[in-house]
């Protein structure tokens, strides 16, 4: 019987040893296969590495230091006020794409640091995150943005998995705490992410939750307790870029902010930018050129893009110097389209009237508008509307409604104003309103201008070519405000206009201070029809009788 269990014992013995033996065999085997497959990857991740291609000019173009954004004078002075102070504010750059809004950002960080009342030191880090791929999933795996918490249900959590302990992620927001946290593209963000954004914004600080977090649980390390009871720091100044306009972006974010606006850049701007691009390359260019691109590129991305094309076909034709051959070769084959100078009619024109309106991030342009009246005897007159946008749609967190749009309210106004203060029946007339050049046209502030065309084809009279208006109009012949008067007036002076008729609540004292225009601030629709009808001499005469008589009526002009 002893001999028996000794049998079995050293049996059990033998069969314990071998598998052990065998354990220490495979652990050493794939200790050995995987020195051997990271040799490997770490060979061809040194391998790719030694691999390199040439700078693109878009990095070599990008901008080291505010001196070389052309064009931001202002904007740049704007964002140095709201970052390089003692108190440091959120900011929201606006402008359009190409204009040194990231370039900007990027280098006002290092510039706060050289301030001593900053508070911010060499430590502080610039964390940039594009909006656009923001991305979190509802159950919370991960939020590059916010945070995370990496549950212990979820593969690849590790020791502290294990024991069934969550591990809290820290996002953006708190890589970026004592520094700049730049979201580009910020009007892109995702509600959900807005939302938790702001609450950011107001706490500074971030906090996370799990169903595995217990307080009471003694295996959780006391860094994890801490950071699910107190939150992770989260104290940074946010610099957000966008496209979109004002009134497109969340109120309650604006309301946290500063905002700053980068313009669209001029001509002569583009040149600079492109001698700057062809000057780090060692090239050369015509100066014809040189113009030809100033007039298709309206931003400095397509300006580089487009030097960066055509120094290639001058590499290729052994040459070093640009030719306006190849510039417009690249125009053609890229479909570049002109950008958008309109200039003011060289004489008045019956229906006719220079409006001004709002485009993108907050950009002026000069907008025609036409209008055409004949006298009809025997049926009722039409109305006929192009180049408008009829209808537009409101959403609001709940809803969603169709409206007529509020450009078309205002010709309705107009109609009702035809009658009521110049006793015109628009019924007698076949009236046709047009705004051309493409562009679908929308909001209020066209109302005068779309007033003062169709005054002037019922009467007959032309309208001043040197005059530019913008305005909201009421039923009662009031003169409303409207947005974005500052870059209207700009894109009229450079389109030429003499006289710019706007809304008396939008006059600004900076006004009185520009050279060779005159902008008026009128209240009510008859002194606009004063300013912008070219009368003759019998009619400025009467003008001249009676000053308490703002303008006649179409019937008593004619008789």
């Amino acid at each position: 019987m002893t001999q028996t269990l000794i049998l079995i014992e050293i049996f059990f013995t033998v069969i314990m040893g071998l598998y052990f033996m065998n354990a220490l065999k495979s652990q050493k085997s794939n200790k050995v296969v995987i020195e051997k497959e990271n040799k490997k990857e770490i060979d061809t991740l040194k391998k790719l590495r030694s691999i390199k291609l040439t700078e693109p000019l878009t990095e070599k173009s990008r901008p080291s230091s505010f001196d070389e954004i052309i064009g931001q004078e202002n904007g740049i002075k704007a964002l140095k006020a709201a970052i390089c102070s003692p108190n440091p504010q959120h900011v929201i750059i606006y402008g359009p794409p190409g204009t040194g809004k990231t370039a900007a950002a990027r280098l006002i960080l290092e510039d706060a640091k050289k301030k001593e009342y900053s508070p911010f030191n060499q430590q502080s880090k610039f964390m940039e995150i594009d909006a656009t791929t923001v991305r979190s999933d509802e159950r919370g795996i991960a939020d590059p943005l916010i945070g995370s918490v990496h549950d212990p249900i979820y593969q690849g959590a590790g020791a502290l998995g294990l024991a069934g302990v969550p591990q809290p992620k820290p996002g953006a927001v708190t890589k970026a705490h004592g520094g700049i946290l730049f979201i580009d593209e910020i009007g892109e963000l995702h509600p959900s992410e807005m939302n938790k954004l702001l609450k950011v914004l107001e706490d500074r600080k971030v906090f996370l939750d799990s169903a595995y977090y217990n307080p009471s649980d003694n295996n959780i390390p006391s860094y994890i307790k801490d950071i699910f009871e107190n939150g992770l720091p989260a104290d940074f100044r946010l610099i957000g870029a966008t496209t979109r306009s004002p009134e497109e972006i969340t109120p309650a974010l604006r309301s946290r902010c500063v905002e700053v606006f980068f313009r669209a850049l001029l001509p002569e701007e583009i040149k600079k930018i492109a001698m700057n691009a062809i000057k780090k390359l060692n090239f050369t260019i015509e100066e014809e050129a040189c113009e030809l691109i100033s007039k298709y590129c309206s931003n400095g991305r397509d300006t580089i893009n487009l030097i960066q094309l055509s120094a290639g076909l001058s590499i290729n034709s052994n040459r070093n110097k640009i030719l306006i051959q190849d510039v417009e070769w690249v125009i053609e084959n890229g479909q570049y389209s002109p950008r958008i100078q309109r200039k003011i009619p060289l004489e008045p024109k019956v229906g006719y009237v220079n409006g001004l309106a709002v485009y993108g991030a907050n950009m002026g342009m000069v907008m025609e508008i036409e209008a055409t009246a004949k006298k009809i005897n025997f049926r009722k007159g039409n109305l006929s509307i192009t180049g408008l946008v009829e209808e537009e749609e409101i959403n609001s967190s709940n809803k969603k409604a169709i409206r007529k749009s509020t450009a078309w309210c205002s010709v309705q106004n107009v109609i009702t104003i035809m009658k009521q203060m110049f006793d015109l029946e628009c019924d007698e007339y076949d009236i046709h309103i047009n705004f051309p050049g493409g562009i679908p046209v929308d909001g209020p502030s066209a109302g005068i201008s779309i007033t003062t065309a169709v005054y002037s084809a019922i009467i007959g009279k032309p309208v001043d070519n040197n005059v530019a208006m913008t305005g909201e109009i009421s039923i009662h012949g009031e003169v409303k405000p409207v947005g974005g008067v500052s870059s209207k007036v700009e894109a009229a002076i450079k389109a030429g206009a003499k006289k710019i008729i706007i809304p008396k609540e939008n006059w600004q004292d900076k006004f009185e201070k520009l050279d060779k225009v005159k902008v008026i601030p009128v209240s009510d629709i008859k002194t606009v029809i004063k300013e912008a009808i070219c009368v003759g001499e019998e009619d400025k005469l009467f003008l001249n009788i009676d000053k308490s008589v703002e303008f006649l009526s179409a019937e008593s002009m004619t008789k």
